[in-house]
């Protein structure tokens, strides 16, 4: 007899049937079913009988959470290894399942395999958000080594599901977008890096045909894990289809000792029939709601690196650090070039000694300069690295992470410091609390800019290891120093993960400013982050990773809808340059309680050159948008846009926000028409929309939503 758990959260429902010879099935996931009464689960229970299908199993097996070969499942198995110093045994089969236990939001079991002599225990929760998470722990119950394959969470889909959305890309050109039908056979993404990668999935989605933004059924899965990792999605020609993933190990990365477990990393999942901004919109309140999110609102950062790079002199840092101030500047970051020996990328990295040559007051004098400003100092760091030419490495080469005598291939002309070596560890946790301790700063800006490449530790592969290493490297730190705040940079935007931000406060999404790029990425980023997680910085007018120029209403336009900052050296700037950003910097700060907290919305525009995108307010009673221009569009006019997210009934007024030098900063006018500020009904705004003019490529329109009856807020402060 199966016992049926009814899991509730959000607007997900789930049905999980467990019985005492087979491990746990998913019978649904997807809308809650409201009330069940006992009655009616038992009878969910019989619809969802399997009927035998022609030369099949005579008896139907149902994949589950973990789902065994030796059922005569033939997709991606959940578990695979093998016991050392024994003969090849049969494929792990869990009939023994014991343990249940089940509440309102959380459901989890315990199983044991007798002849494989392995215990495994599984944990699925569903929030109040919707996001469901899952991890299932192996351990090892015989008296020989277990060598641990693969293990591997899965969830179910609905067969409607019949198009997939993943991600890809490479440095500077993160988020792409791909999409493919979800035919027969595995789409399976696997990242090798190291670390999560430029090119990582993301959050790997199934939905209904045609699903868009705002429209279509979709399943959504996310392998929360900074190492090597594996997510796929399967059709099989018997009639199941599932997502999932775990983490990738090498072979004999994990090997069990008697008595000994591994757990998996935990897979997300969201469910939404309300198109991507649904499974946004459940991930973005989920994070919200962690204990550690960042409350204060987040401060307008200044990053030296496209200001100085390595060109470090504390006269020119100061006076970038007054103008910073003069603007509205409140966190002020020292890039790379501060440490010994540090004029290029070749040579300095594990060396984390302020350099005496150039600061010798070390970096106090700055340090009080800015802070003297009332600005917070961060610091740029990269402690999981080393450059051959530096005195760690001429010191301890012994805590190179190597496979063999001779280097891993290099790259960006630096190794790997081995972190599971415990003086390496040491090392490098000491010299951060001692410059933590030093001097007053608030601030990490924490990049790892290679891959992982030909690396063993003790023999072993030496991802798992290395990654566990760094987790616990920013705990303790995060412990010692707990009002130090730290963003996860991996050259720019190759360790965005939500384990990554169990530990930190924000991921840099890429190492490109060109604001163009930056729509795109920062687009896709939010399928999975809210803005406030996500650094996005005014680049100067040319953007030395791409060539190509902007203007500053249109880079700061685009770094609004994120963490706020600049990366430019202002000093250059001129006086209208310096008036325009002040406005924007201004505009950051009224409007980041909404940026930070509302809903992000993405509008399905018929015109692909067009991009609508906004942040409405959980009440739906204002918002910001901006009508991005891609490119040239076909059209001679984009055609109506609609405000997606607002409230049917409310009366609003839709007003034109331009910053720039020669702009009345009140309420602006629909330029070039003369029609002023409209007040509309949140039903026309969504389902009629409004015509706006006609766009030059890589610019946009900024257009701010409030109730009809709410007095006019006061126009921006002009500069003097």
């Amino acid at each position: 007899m199966s016992q049926l758990t009814y899991l509730r959260g959000g607007n997900v429902g789930m049905v999980i049937a467990a019985g005492a010879d087979r491990l746990p099935q998913v019978l649904h996931w997807g809308a809650d079913l409201g009330t069940l009464q006992a009655n009616e689960l038992t009878e969910l229970l019989r619809a969802a009988e399997l009927p035998v299908v022609p030369s099949g199993l005579d008896e139907p097996y149902r994949p589950g959470l973990l789902p065994e070969a030796s059922h005569g499942f033939n997709g991606t198995p959940g578990l695979q290894g093998f016991a050392l110093g024994r003969p090849p045994g049969p494929q792990p089969q869990f009939d023994q399942v014991h343990n249940v236990s089940a509440g309102p939001t959380r459901f989890s079991f315990e199983a044991r395999d007798t002849t494989a002599k392995l215990t495994v225990r599984t944990e699925l929760e569903l929030d109040t958000h919707g996001v469901a998470r899952m991890r299932h722990t192996v351990g090892n119950i015989g008296d020989t080594p277990y060598a641990l394959t693969s293990l591997y969470c899965h969830l179910p889909l609905a067969n409607r599901a019949t198009e997939l959305l993943d991600l890809t890309g490479r440095w500077i050109r993160e988020r792409t977008p791909q999409r493919r039908p979800l035919t027969y056979g595995t789409w399976r993404r696997e990242g090798r890096h190291g670390r999560t990668g430029h090119d990582a999935p993301l959050l790997m989605v199934a939905g209904t045909a045609g699903f868009g933004f705002r429209h279509g059924e979709v399943w959504g899965a996310h392998v929360a894990w900074s190492g090597d990792h594996v997510t796929f999605a399967e059709r099989l020609p018997e009639g199941y289809c599932q997502l999932g993933g775990g983490e990738l190990l090498g072979p004999g990365e994990v090997i069990l000792a008697p008595g000994n477990d591994y757990s998996t990393p935990w897979l997300y999942a969201v469910w939404s029939d309300a198109g991507l901004d649904g499974i946004s919109g459940c991930l973005h309140e989920h994070l919200r709601a962690r204990a550690h999110h960042p409350e204060r609102p987040r401060p307008v950062v200044l990053n030296t690196w496209e200001a100085v790079y390595f060109d470090h002199d504390l006269d020119r840092l100061s006076a970038l650090a007054d103008v910073a101030a003069e603007v509205g500047v409140e966190r002020f970051v020292l890039d790379d070039g501060w440490f010994r020996g540090r004029r290029h990328d070749g040579t300095g990295l594990g060396d984390w000694y302020v350099d005496e040559q150039i600061w010798p007051q070390g970096l106090t004098p700055l340090i009080e300069h800015v802070t003297g400003h009332g600005m917070e100092f961060g610091l740029w760091v990269e402690p999981e690295m080393v450059n051959m030419d530096s005195h760690l490495a001429r010191a301890h080469p012994d805590w190179v992470l190597r496979a063999r005598s001779q280097d891993p291939p290099s790259w960006r002309r630096q190794q790997v410091l081995d972190l599971a070596n415990p003086q390496a560890y040491s090392f490098v946790l000491q010299r951060l609390s001692d410059l933590l301790s030093e001097d007053d700063i608030a601030f990490l800006k924490w990049d790892h800019n290679r891959d992982l490449i030909d690396t063993l530790h003790e023999g072993a592969p030496a991802v798992h290891g290395q990654t566990q290493a760094v987790y616990r490297l920013l705990e303790e730190l995060r412990s010692a120093f707990p009002s130090v705040e730290i963003e996860s940079c991996a050259s720019g935007g190759a360790r965005v993960d939500l384990e990554i931000l169990q530990h930190t406060d924000r991921v840099w999404a890429s190492d490109t400013n060109d604001a163009l790029e930056r729509q795109r990425i920062q687009r896709w980023t939010g399928l999975l982050l809210p803005p406030e997680l996500v650094g996005s910085h005014v680049g100067p007018p040319l953007a030395h990773t791409t060539g190509r120029t902007a203007s500053l209403g249109f880079r700061a336009g685009t770094a609004l809808f994120g963490h706020f900052g600049i990366e430019w050296d202002i000093t250059a700037t001129t006086p209208q340059e310096r008036a325009e950003l002040r406005r924007w910097i201004t505009l950051y700060k009224q409007e980041r309680a909404l940026l930070h907290r509302g809903v992000t919305v993405r509008v399905d525009h018929a015109d692909p050159a067009v991009w609508v995108h906004g942040v409405v307010s959980t009440d739906g009673l204002q918002a910001l948008f901006a009508v991005v221009q891609m490119a040239t569009s076909v059209a001679a006019r984009p055609g109506p846009i609609s405000l997606a997210g607002l409230s049917q009934h409310q009366l609003y007024r839709v007003e034109v926000l331009d910053l720039t030098d020669n702009a009345d900063t009140g309420a602006g006018d629909f330029v070039p028409s003369t029609r002023g500020n409209l007040e509309l009904s949140g039903r026309a705004l969504m389902r009629v929309g409004i015509e706006i003019p006609t766009l030059n490529p890589e610019r946009l329109l900024l257009l701010r939503v409030r109730p009809a009856d709410t007095d006019d807020r006061p126009p921006l402060p002009m500069p003097t």
